[in-house]
């Protein structure tokens, strides 16, 4: 990986792209598939997430307050929207998606070696999870993949969980 200045974070999530989101909770990592969130300042870059608290890394984030979003180019299509569509509660998803961990610095949920972008963040604010399910989070760090200069980028799916398009 190679550092990506945190100014161009805004980039890489604009705009708005599905994404892979990783979070570690007592020891045990797992991957989400998200696609609700946005970008809310440039400098620190901030995102603003909602996360339901059915979800499995609902109860991770809260209590750790860190993650790493990860970027999938289009070619990971296929298994981001079979990653959405399991739990973490019941299925290694890393093992049964063959996905890459890893180490991010200061923070417990692992980088996906496949993504062309990673984004380690923090949860600074929490104001409105009790209300919205939404965290704004601080991006700290960003790696890019160089060995992916060019990748077709953003997945978006349909209500239904359905891949349609991607540029």
């Amino acid at each position: 990986m190679k550092d990506l200045p945190l100014s161009k974070v805004y980039r890489l999530l604009e705009p708005g792209p599905v994404v892979l989101v990783t979070t570690t909770l007592d020891g045990r990592a797992n991957i989400m598939t998200m696609s609700w969130h946005m970008m809310v300042e440039f400098e620190p870059p901030l995102v603003a997430c909602i996360v339901s608290n059915a979800n499995y890394t609902f109860a991770s984030l809260r209590k750790t307050k860190e993650r790493v979003i990860a970027v999938p180019a289009f070619d990971l299509a296929s298994k981001v929207v079979s990653i959405g569509n399991c739990s973490g509660r019941d299925v290694d998803k890393f093992k049964t998606f063959g996905l890459t961990q890893l180490p991010a610095e200061r923070v417990a949920p692992p980088l996906l070696a496949e993504c062309f972008a990673n984004l380690k963040c923090k949860v600074v604010d929490a104001r409105l999870v009790n209300k919205f399910n939404l965290f704004v989070l601080e991006v700290l760090k960003a790696w890019t993949d160089p060995a992916q200069k060019t990748p077709k980028r953003s997945i978006t799916m349909d209500t239904a969980g359905s891949l349609w398009t991607a540029k």
